[in-house]
């Protein structure tokens, strides 16, 4: 990997940003984790660390940024590069890429965070080689990844996943039964991601017992999420990341109850014997948004033709 130039990544979140300074998953030099603060205070924290890791290591020869979202990726746009719509107060509006591109003078490749896992996982990981492919992260929010045909999928804005509708979970046990999603009122996000889980069962989901009914339901809403894109995009994988899948009785739960909602549609091993094999957490563990970043920093480099190391 020495022979690969150095690429600054960073994984841009809601509640933290995540540098690094690296050529590949086995050679990262140097991270850093920042509070997400106001977009000026978090954005200059970036680039003081990216200075102080270039002294350290020599120059990068481009910056790779996956982002919390919705985000413009379209080249074309006047907005191109900029967080959106976010609900997240403050960062409406913001724009990462000219800053940072202004900053250091290098190529900047961009793209949401969970694209940037999902090309993670497909190069390096528990998708390598497998097209198309599906990752999930189910955390703060629910978001989702797609890479087809060897590319990341964009469209008019970029896979929104943690926004299909589901149907409303049967005979809730929750206090609040409703979804907190404050822009639907029956999305995956608005039941299952963290903030959603505390305000719909009155405790943080970190601290629920592992056979609480909670659980039952989470794992059911997520399996009608992927029962809906496997029938749409028939990945050959499905990667469930982020800190709620990290309960070891969901996945499993998850993929019995995808089973039950296909109802022996689909005659394929997938979503058969071999399940366990479809429905995955990550290889890279919380190292997949991370690496995706440098990747997109990679793939900006070699799209811009530069060879220099």
């Amino acid at each position: 990997m020495s022979d690969h130039p150095l690429i600054a990544a960073i994984e841009a979140g809601g509640t933290k940003f995540v540098c690094g300074i690296g050529r590949g998953p086995h050679e990262v030099l140097a991270t850093q984790r920042i509070d997400t603060t106001t977009p000026d205070e978090t954005l200059e924290s970036v680039c003081r660390w990216l200075s102080k890791a270039k002294a350290e290591n020599g120059p990068f020869a481009a910056i790779g940024i996956g982002s919390f979202g919705p985000v413009d990726l379209n080249p074309l746009s006047e907005t191109y590069g900029y967080i959106t719509s976010t609900p997240k107060p403050g960062w409406q509006h913001t724009d990462l890429v000219t800053r940072l591109k202004n900053r250091f003078k290098v190529p900047v490749g961009f793209d949401t965070d969970v694209n940037a896992a999902v090309l993670s996982e497909y190069l390096w990981g528990a998708g390598k080689g497998l097209d198309p492919l599906i990752y999930i992260t189910v955390g703060t929010g629910v978001g989702g990844g797609v890479l087809v045909n060897g590319q990341l999928l964009h469209g008019a804005l970029h896979p929104e996943i943690g926004h299909l509708v589901v149907p409303p979970p049967v005979n809730s046990l929750a206090i609040h039964r409703e979804g907190q999603c404050p822009f639907h009122k029956s999305c995956v996000e608005g039941y299952v991601c963290g903030p959603s889980i505390a305000k719909r069962w009155g405790v943080r989901a970190d601290t629920l017992p592992l056979d609480h009914p909670a659980w039952e339901e989470i794992a059911d809403v997520m399996a009608h999420a992927l029962m809906n894109l496997t029938l749409t995009l028939s990945p050959r994988r499905i990667i469930l990341g982020g800190g709620v899948m990290e309960q070891p009785q969901l996945i499993p739960l998850i993929r019995g109850k995808l089973m039950s909602h296909l109802n022996n549609y689909l005659l394929m091993p997938e979503v058969g014997r071999e399940i366990d094999h479809f429905i995955v957490p990550p290889g890279l563990g919380v190292r997949s948004g991370l690496l995706g970043a440098l990747a997109l920093g990679r793939l900006a480099l070699d799209a811009q033709g530069t060879t220099k190391s």
